[in-house]
């Protein structure tokens, strides 16, 4: 036989072998990729082997194992690439009683934390843990990789503390809510929240003279702080919701009749304190708007209250306005005193109220009156609103 035809044959022979070991890599792959949409073992209280682990029942034999073990090394730099590195923002996830893998898995991926569900199931899979994934809650972020994610949801489960900011409440009431779940003293909370340097553009479109901090920016909502959280880091999970919920196409119409993003969000916040039925947020918004294009003053209770501070007397923020203080209560923020928007946020409003801003109902309307029962009757001329005024027995 010539040089020529065995060198051919060499070839084809490591040919055959090739594709013979093609055909059992993917044969094994895709027994191992269906057996993971089959029922596991769910999560629950079972001590883990440590992240190394390989369950003796785990896969369909040896040869399996090792195909998998092949094709995750393929996959080595997938596996310790975070979802987003940088990024520290603490996720809290929770496993509940009965989830698997194949459950887990695509959960993390739509939050964010992993970009791989069938990766995440696969590694999870070789290393014998999937049945061993603990109930529980766990703070995450993306910057964590797919390997460091699978060992921290072994161990350790996280405990947090929930927390409800209501809308409409100023920093202070915030701050001390705060040290009352016991994430740290008010004090160091308004020292925090009394700055805006944080990394977030919106923050810095306030116009020149506006008030420094971060009123009108906590977020309304309902948090789950870790427990040891620190003050700077509990902010930030505020803000992140705030820049979440109030997308750049919301700010965009927010800025659209007339006002900065800065103003609309500062008459969101009175609308909040103004409203009480959903249903009259636009219109509450478009009256002050109205006002506004008119040169008229906005005249809102709620920024005296904000004004007067804190009442000693009856131990309460936002104490009702008497009438004689629309006159005697020297503030910017008096809006009887003032034209235009207070010259910033005087709570932190809900989405509902900023969304009224920057879809505000469109009337002729320039007054209202509360009617007693939490509504408000509306009205286009000053004689028409005198005589609701004398109707609903208001001052």
């Amino acid at each position: 036989m010539t040089d020529r035809w065995r060198a051919l044959l060499r070839v084809g022979l490591f040919a055959v072998a090739v594709v013979a070991i093609v055909a059992i890599f993917a044969i094994g792959m895709h027994a191992v990729l269906t057996q993971g949409e089959e029922p596991r073992t769910p999560a629950g209280p079972t001590p883990t082997g440590g992240s190394g682990a390989v369950s003796e029942a785990q896969g369909s034999g040896s040869l399996m194992h090792t195909l998998l073990g092949i094709y995750l090394s393929l996959r080595q730099s997938d596996i310790e690439q975070p979802a987003n590195p940088g990024d520290t923002t603490k996720v809290t996830f929770a496993i509940e009683a009965g989830e698997t893998a194949a459950t887990i898995g695509p959960r993390l991926q739509q939050m964010g934390l992993i970009r791989d569900a069938g990766l995440f199931n696969l590694l999870v899979r070789y290393r014998g843990v999937d049945s061993s994934l603990q109930v529980g809650e766990y703070q995450l972020s993306p910057g964590m990789s797919l390997d460091q994610i699978v060992t921290e949801l072994q161990h350790g489960l996280a405990r947090s503390v929930l927390v409800t900011i209501p809308e409409g409440w100023r920093m202070e009431q915030v701050a001390a809510r705060l040290e009352e779940a016991g994430l740290g003293k008010a004090d160091e909370y308004l020292a925090l929240m009394r700055k805006h340097d944080y990394p977030y553009p919106w923050l810095n479109e306030r116009p020149q003279g506006a008030p420094d901090g971060l009123e009108g920016f906590l977020f309304p909502d309902t948090y789950r702080f870790p427990a040891d959280a620190k003050p700077a880091a509990v902010i930030d999970i505020m803000l992140r919701n705030f820049d979440r919920r109030v997308t750049p196409e919301l700010r965009n119409d927010m800025a659209s009749h007339g006002l900065t993003f800065y103003q609309a969000l500062a008459l969101a916040s009175i609308v909040e304190r103004e409203a009480v039925k959903a249903d009259e947020r636009p219109t509450i918004a478009g009256v002050f708007l109205n006002r506004i294009d008119r040169g008229m003053p906005l005249q809102a209770d709620p920024t005296v209250s904000y004004a007067k501070g804190f009442d000693p007397q009856s131990n309460r923020w936002w104490t009702p306005m008497q009438q004689e203080e629309s006159k005697t209560v020297d503030s910017p923020y008096n809006t009887f005193l003032n034209v235009g928007v207070t010259p910033g946020p005087i709570c932190s409003p809900g989405l509902a109220s900023i969304e009224a801003v920057a879809h505000p109902a469109s009337t002729n309307y320039l007054y209202f009156v509360a009617k007693g029962d939490g509504s408000h009757v509306f009205a286009e001329s000053y004689d028409e609103h005198l005589a609701n005024v004398r109707k609903y027995g208001q001052p």
